[in-house]
């Protein structure tokens, strides 16, 4: 039993640690879920709406202003941006290679 248990621990230490650093992380998060899943089932819903509607807020702009949404919203993107300042707009053109 006892090389068996060398051979697995050889094997483990061969693992890169970024691996070990991934799996670590899905851990934590497991762990967080179930932690603040049920505070937030217990929180007050006009606390929580605010906070999702801020978050989501955040998420918006920073999509129209930097034109990193995902391929589906483009179209709808494509028609807000124009309500925006101007510097948005001009976030949407790319440089050309060869053109500096």
């Amino acid at each position: 039993m006892l090389p068996l248990a060398v051979t697995a621990l050889e094997a483990m230490k061969e693992v890169p640690p970024k691996t070990w650093l991934k799996l670590g992380a899905v851990i934590l998060v497991i762990v967080v879920a179930f932690i603040v899943i049920p505070k937030i089932f217990n929180m007050n819903k006009i606390i929580l709406g605010i906070i999702v509607f801020v978050a989501s807020s955040i998420v918006f702009f920073t999509w129209v202003s930097e034109r990193n949404e995902p391929k589906f919203l483009t179209p709808l993107i494509d028609r807000l941006v124009p309500f925006f300042s101007s510097e948005v707009i001009r976030t949407k053109e790319k440089p050309k290679p060869g053109k500096y």
